[in-house]
């Protein structure tokens, strides 16, 4: 199956949208709870600087809307490519990521040549587990 879009998210939800904290998130996470060491949070400075110049800012995530991120798998090898180190600094300190693929993505309320950004509903649900479908234990 072929997928368009891709995002690389953590275990822990953004305050302001409730949802998985992105890759970027992550990385500066790390520096500024001193995890990382200076020579690898000059690596991730270089990365961030690196995506700051190629990378599109988007308007709704100037203005913090709830909206995340996605990149676009159609074209981003080369931001993927480049966000390589990062996933690597965060295997390096232990820090769980997702790969998440994706044809449905949500509300799309930007995009750009290489990445999308997503509508973040206001709604949190939470539903219960469903019932064991295995037969029972004997």
């Amino acid at each position: 199956m072929n997928y368009k879009y891709m995002r690389i998210q953590g275990q822990e939800l953004a305050a302001n949208t409730m949802y998985a904290k992105g890759v970027f998130s992550m990385a500066w996470q790390l520096i500024q709870n001193d995890v990382m060491e200076e020579e690898d949070a000059e690596l991730y400075r270089e990365i961030d600087a690196w995506f700051a110049e190629n990378l599109p800012w988007p308007p709704p995530c100037k203005r913090q809307e709830k909206v995340v991120c996605f990149f676009k798998t159609e074209n981003s090898h080369e931001m993927m490519k480049m966000i390589r180190p990062a996933l690597w600094l965060l295997e390096k300190y232990k820090h769980p990521y997702f790969l998440v693929y994706t044809n449905m993505p949500g509300e799309i309320v930007y995009e750009d040549q290489y990445q999308i950004c997503v509508k973040v509903s206001g709604e949190l649900r939470i539903e219960g587990v469903q019932p064991n479908w295995s037969p029972k234990d004997e």
